[in-house]
């Protein structure tokens, strides 16, 4: 163990301590430590204990410290502090210019426990709500967050979409008489992506891929290439093939192990090999041709699959789930519904966090009848661009609403969602949410489990007993679009859509910029199945309306 790792020990234990609040005197006392075994030339680990204690700053207590860390690898005081915080809280200490009093607001206050949580709170603006901190320092965390989640084995696939499509250009462009596509999870659209993955036909010279350091060679086994980009070590894996069999490798790299099971189990003594392109594949197995993004587990019944036509991004027609600077948004309700319209959508939907949501300046009712008169004031300049007044209401904690009739019946709609008391247990989650389901002003169930991919898992609901109940109530699911909740799961959409339940795409925008999330709740959609038909803003303004009033 170097000098550098023992002394980070002693900085992590110091900070672990005034996170809890300990002694200042003992805090100092391994702060100091720090200071002086990081700038040591001579190894720890050849010194003896008296040696040690000798050191400036150091003293006895903190020598058998730094023996232990040598001799077991462990320090049972750093531990016990470990064990009592919460992983995520640990790992916020990594941000730079963040010390233990803010991670302990950030923990205490917000109740957030993960890096994931904090990002999410930053995108919505809860933290310029605290006391020390500001817009500055929100994007600050924001920004370093952003770059630690890139360093984890996953990551979402909004974070690798325009690096792949990239990469792909420039591997065209360098091999221009090879046929090149990509391949695996990320062609599939999933919403988690541990690695890009391409195909390639035809490879002569793709050592210049290497030679060129665009890519950079970490194994090979035969025709697959594991290999990873200069700058920033994206993991990626490349097949190579024939043009020939191109089609047959494609098929094979694209499913899912229980799609292409089960495409083979039905298919018993024919041969795939050595076809040029998928579609002839499909034709050979006398089966249309399945999208790749269906291509997974759930997936079996191939003819209707194949009489999908997924839907599309141009096939959204209002922006529902927006927030304002009334409550955590960036930008006023006149920059969100301008914005919307310049994008070409024919209404939005402003829908601010409520009353009790007071980390997000939740509406009181003054402010409520303040906004609508604005929303009337504004809609009186849009012309057919519709603006429909809704709010992001918190369910509580007992299911019901976050207003009193008078207030809710003024609403347009009524968007209903868990933001607070995240631990319950299935039978708490079920009947919380089953009772703002049947409340009669809900109009759609906000990202129904809370979670935050690669950060949160969601609290745990029936998803079939939370659909039934917003079939029999004629309630709405969200597929929130945030990459970071595309919640509703794309898996239960196929269930959902057997019940009647529409699904609306929503992209939870806190900013103008975030109304573009609604692409990747579109890409999600696909992958459940889901069509214009079944989708709730893909609707046009007028039949929107008519949705709601019922």
């Amino acid at each position: 163990m170097t000098n550098k790792k023992i002394a980070k020990a002693f900085a992590q234990l110091g900070d672990l301590m005034e996170l809890h609040q300990e002694n200042p005197f003992k805090i100092k006392t391994y702060q100091s430590a720090y200071i002086t075994l990081r700038k040591l030339d001579e190894p720890l680990a050849e010194m003896s204990l008296a040696q040690l204690a000798e050191l400036k700053g150091v003293g006895k207590s903190t020598a058998e410290k730094i023996q232990e860390l040598l001799n077991t690898g462990t320090m049972p005081a750093l531990q016990k502090y470990k064990d009592i915080t919460p992983p995520g809280v640990v790992e916020m200490l990594q941000l730079s210019g963040f010390g233990p009093k803010k991670i302990y607001q950030i923990w205490k206050d917000l109740e957030i426990t993960s890096l994931g949580e904090l990002w999410y709170a930053c995108n919505e603006n809860r933290l310029i709500e605290l006391k020390g901190f500001g817009l500055k320092s929100q994007l600050e965390i924001k920004k370093q967050i952003e770059y630690l989640q890139k360093a984890r084995n996953k990551k979402l696939y909004a974070d690798v979409e325009t690096a792949a499509l990239e990469l792909l250009q420039t591997m065209q462009e360098m091999l221009p008489a090879a046929r090149i596509e990509i391949t695996g999870a990320i062609r599939r659209l999933n919403p988690t992506i541990e690695r890009l993955e391409y195909l390639i036909a035809n490879e002569d010279g793709i050592q210049q891929l290497f030679d060129s350091q665009l890519l950079v060679l970490e194994k090979q086994v035969e025709n697959t290439y594991l290999v990873f980009t200069e700058n920033d070590e994206q993991p990626i894996t490349i097949y190579t093939c024939t043009a020939a069999e191109f089609g047959s490798k494609q098929f094979r790299y694209t499913a899912s192990k229980g799609f292409m099971d089960f495409f083979i189990s039905k298919n018993q003594g024919v041969d795939f090999k050595n076809i040029s392109e998928e579609k002839d594949l499909f034709a050979k197995a006398n089966f249309p041709y399945v999208s790749p993004e269906l291509r997974e587990d759930i997936h079996q019944d191939f003819d209707k699959l194949s009489k999908l036509q997924l839907i599309e991004n141009q096939d959204i027609k209002g922006v529902i789930h927006t927030h304002t600077n009334y409550s955590d948004g960036i930008h006023s309700l006149t920059e969100m519904a301008t914005h919307a319209k310049g994008l070409g959508y024919g209404y939005i939907a402003i829908s601010d966090h409520s009353q009790t949501a007071f980390y997000a300046n939740g509406l009181k009712p003054e402010r409520v009848l303040a906004q609508w008169a604005e929303i009337e004031k504004l809609q009186a300049t849009m012309g057919d661009f519709r603006i429909f007044k809704s709010i992001e209401s918190d369910i509580n904690y007992d299911g019901s609403l976050d207003y009193q009739e008078d207030i809710l019946k003024g609403f347009d709609l009524v968007i209903a969602s868990v933001h607070a008391h995240l631990k319950m247990d299935e039978e708490k989650a079920n009947a919380r949410l089953i009772k703002a389901i049947e409340n009669p002003y809900t109009t759609i169930l906000g990202h129904p489990t809370g979670r935050l991919l690669l950060a949160r898992e969601g609290y745990p609901i029936d998803h079939k007993k939370i659909i039934d109940a917003c079939a029999a109530n004629k309630v709405a699911i969200e597929l929130n679009a945030n990459p970071w909740r595309l919640d509703l799961d794309w898996t239960w959409i196929p269930y959902a859509l057997d019940k009647g339940v529409w699904i609306s795409i929503n992209p939870d925008a806190h900013a103008k910029d975030g109304i573009k999330d609604i692409h990747y709740g579109v890409l999600a959609a696909r992958k459940g199945g889901l069509t214009k038909e079944n989708c709730l803003n893909a609707l046009s303004a007028a039949d929107f309306e008519a949705f709601c009033r019922k």
